[in-house]
């Protein structure tokens, strides 16, 4: 699967003047590469993690302004994920991807889980952009 990486969007900024920190948590390498390259060419500060375990490290760590992680992964799931995120940061802002959204429990736990965002792996990157920017409040 392939992420498209049109660079037609203004760069992410958070309010400090610095590229907004998204932490992109996926099992699949090459996905986990490829969505990372596109996101740092819209300005966004990517750090990665190829297991949720290893995210939730990175999270702790990092506290980045965003979580996007993948639902479908070995071990602890992008829902585990998500809910171990809001217990330690209410607010903080999570978006669940994943190649198989058009499964109605995936999307209807994400909605009941408060994801903040659902995002299908394959879509056209400007459209996540969007979302972060929304979310993100820019």
């Amino acid at each position: 699967m392939s992420v498209l990486t049109e660079t037609s969007a203004e760069p992410s900024i958070d309010d400090g003047g610095a590229p907004a920190s998204l932490l992109l948590i996926d099992d699949d390498p090459m996905m986990l590469e490829s969505l990372a390259m596109a996101l740092e060419d819209y300005g966004f500060r990517v750090l990665t993690a190829a297991s949720g375990l290893a995210g939730l490290r990175a999270f702790r760590a990092e506290r980045p302004a965003a979580v996007l992680t993948d639902i479908v992964m070995p071990g602890q799931d992008g829902f585990e994920v998500m809910r171990q995120v809001r217990r330690e940061q209410p607010d903080a802002k999570v978006i669940l991807i994943s190649g198989q959204l058009d499964r109605w429990d995936y999307r209807d736990l994400a909605e009941k889980l408060g994801a903040d965002a659902t995002f299908a792996k394959g879509r056209d990157i400007r459209s996540l952009v969007e979302t972060l920017n929304r979310i993100l409040g820019r």
